[in-house]
């Protein structure tokens, strides 16, 4: 009985659940304190804000994915990473869904960190990794008729949105593309639960994932651009 009990709670998508938790508690605190459209508040909280990376604050490269402007902002992400999450925790493992989340987010960030001057904050880096990731299984199985058809469906979306930043002020395109890169990236080094996934196709994408990391960081450290 213990066992199927544990057995259920595995196949549940905990990781999303717990990331969406931290979303909703941050978003209340930041809602008591000062609310979460103040631009004081944050940046006291760890939104992305150029002038603090350079002075040191790297961790700022992580928390914007935890942080939400306004209460649509913090909805519409918080729906899209519980329908997307859950597909991409079943399908690569809580854990590496977990690795692919956090390095998309921090790709994203420094995305962003590089090509776009304003504050900023949202998950939308690290969801548009899990497109990435999807983008990933589509080209890995592509035999497979389920992952394919999935992967066009994602496809199409990421257009859609991409598409949609264009016309849309205030949206962080840069952080979003990051997103998607980093999350195609990171799920070749990570791989897959149910099939091999290339070697030779994972360490390309690690090296390729650190070179474009480390050029976006020494760029923005620059602030040339």
């Amino acid at each position: 009985m213990q066992g199927d009990t544990m057995s259920r709670l595995k196949d549940k998508p905990f990781v999303t659940y717990g990331l969406l938790a931290i979303m909703v508690v941050v978003f209340l605190v930041m809602t008591a304190v000062g609310g979460t459209t103040n631009p004081n508040t944050l940046v006291e909280f760890g939104a992305k804000y150029n002038p603090a990376i350079r002075a040191g604050e790297y961790w700022r490269l992580i928390t914007p994915m935890f942080i939400h402007i306004g209460f649509t902002h913090i909805l519409m992400n918080g729906i899209t990473l519980y329908f997307i999450g859950e597909y991409v925790e079943q399908l690569f493992g809580h854990w590496r869904f977990l690795l692919i989340f956090l390095v998309s987010g921090i790709v994203g960030n420094l995305a962003s960190f590089t090509f776009s001057y304003g504050l900023s904050a949202g998950a939308s880096t690290a969801i548009f990794g899990l497109f990435g990731a999807f983008m990933m299984l589509g080209e890995s199985f592509s035999k497979n008729p389920v992952i394919t058809s999935m992967a066009k469906t994602f496809l199409l979306f990421i257009v859609l949105n991409i598409g949609t930043d264009l016309f849309v002020q205030g949206i962080d395109i840069a952080g979003h593309i990051g997103g998607l890169v980093g999350g195609f990236l990171v799920a070749y080094v990570v791989g897959v639960g149910f099939a091999k996934v290339s070697p030779v196709k994972r360490g390309i994408a690690g090296v390729m994932l650190v070179v474009i990391s480390v050029g976006l960081f020494i760029l923005g450290m620059q602030g040339n651009l």
